[in-house]
């Protein structure tokens, strides 16, 4: 006879015996290069390992994303839109009929229609902002009633700054995709979204800062941050000045560079050597990061991350039983399935676990991806995960 029993608290053991060796942050450089010509500079040392560049961990100061908005009408819908005989559709869809040419005498000739639906539509323009023609993603979601926006065709809406009275800045049309199957009233229109004005960032004067993005900001990392940037003048050959520190740390999350004199002429080939300056990551200090997102079930950590010895229980998780036990068969062995399983790092003895480990302890009792989210927050609230728990 089978059986399946659920455990009102069927509790994981976690045998934290051991933990992860941190590899030691190191800094190795290369030898220097020979010197060239008597009347040439020699070749500042290089550091081995440039896998990464500043640009991937600031943004300018004075730019960032900008979204835009709007309120459009999609047709095409199967007897899923909005009523007709509800006025807050049926007047935007009169006025929609009447710039096209034909005149609805009376409102109440739509209210059978159930083939349009009112949206909300919502568009960010890049921190880098955008220009004239230039096209983005269009998010669109369901203003009233309509129960699915599956199979819809945005109308053509015009798309208005964040602010009351902005002007018209993008237009947005095109064939909805649903993402989510399960969430039929928010949809995408990719690359729906087109600027009919430029969208331009501040240009930086003679100093600009640098804004350390948030998943990367500490004292750590504006310092050496600062310390890449000053060692960018000796790589542009420049003059006497070079020596004078360009970059200064200002606190967590803020590097401001003053642009020396001899680029200023051109500030944008000097902003670009910034922040293409190439350097090894292995530098940068970082906290242990464990990132979640629940809506799609991923789990993002690094690989510094530790957890201390602390049990979980679950009510979700069963046990699997054959009674009697049948006699194996090389054709039919004894499967044996239980919900508790002890685990320990592969790495030297200590009273701390690699987060590695517990998620491999998930796979082997098959925890969904949701639930080890929600148990991953409750080890990070009782104080055991060693590590900032980003939820996104």
């Amino acid at each position: 006879m089978r059986s399946n029993h659920p455990f009102a608290a069927a509790f994981l053991r976690l045998a934290l015996a051991t933990a992860a060796i941190a590899a030691p942050v190191s800094e190795t450089l290369a030898q220097p290069a020979p010197a060239p010509a008597p009347a040439a500079r020699s070749a500042p040392p290089r550091r081995d390992n440039p896998a990464t560049s500043i640009q991937d961990f600031v943004r300018l100061e004075g730019q960032s994303a900008s979204p835009i908005r709007g309120v459009g009408l999609v047709n095409g819908l199967k007897g899923t839109g909005d009523s007709g005989g509800d006025l807050t559709l049926a007047f935007p869809l009169a006025e929609m009929y009447r710039n096209n040419g034909i005149t609805i005498p009376d409102v109440k000739a739509l209210s059978k229609s159930k083939s349009v639906a009112l949206v909300n539509l919502w568009c960010e323009i890049p921190e880098e902002g955008g220009r004239k023609g230039d096209k983005f993603d269009v998010y669109v979601s369901v203003s009233h009633s309509a129960s699915s926006l599956r199979g819809g065709m945005l109308l053509i809406s015009p798309l208005l700054g964040p602010y009351r009275g902005d002007p018209v800045i993008a237009v947005a049309s095109g064939p909805l995709e649903i993402e989510q199957t399960d969430v039929p009233t928010v949809a995408r229109v990719r690359g729906g979204a087109q600027l009919i004005e430029d969208v331009r960032m501040r240009p930086p004067g003679n100093e600009f800062n640098l804004i350390v993005r948030p998943y990367f900001r500490s004292y750590s990392t504006t310092r050496m941050l600062a310390s890449e940037i000053n060692g960018i003048t000796a790589d542009l050959e420049a003059g006497p000045e070079a020596s004078e520190p360009i970059a200064t740390a200002m606190d967590d999350m803020t590097v401001r560079v003053v642009v020396p004199e001899h680029e200023r002429a051109n500030p944008a080939n000097f902003i670009a050597s910034v922040l293409t300056k190439r350097f090894s990551p292995t530098l940068l200090d970082l906290p242990a990061q464990v990132i979640v997102n629940e809506r799609t079930g991923n789990i993002i950590i690094t690989g510094d991350v530790e957890i201390s010895a602390v049990t979980v229980g679950s009510d979700l998780l069963t046990v699997t039983t054959i009674v009697p036990p049948p006699t194996p068969t090389p054709q039919d062995p004894l499967v044996t399935r239980s919900n508790v399983t002890d685990f320990g790092s592969t790495a030297s003895n200590a009273d701390r676990a690699r987060i590695q480990d517990l998620l491999q302890a998930f796979r082997q009792l098959q925890v969904p991806a949701r639930q080890q989210i929600q148990i991953l927050a409750q080890i990070h609230a009782s104080g055991r995960l060693h590590a900032r728990f980003i939820r996104e």
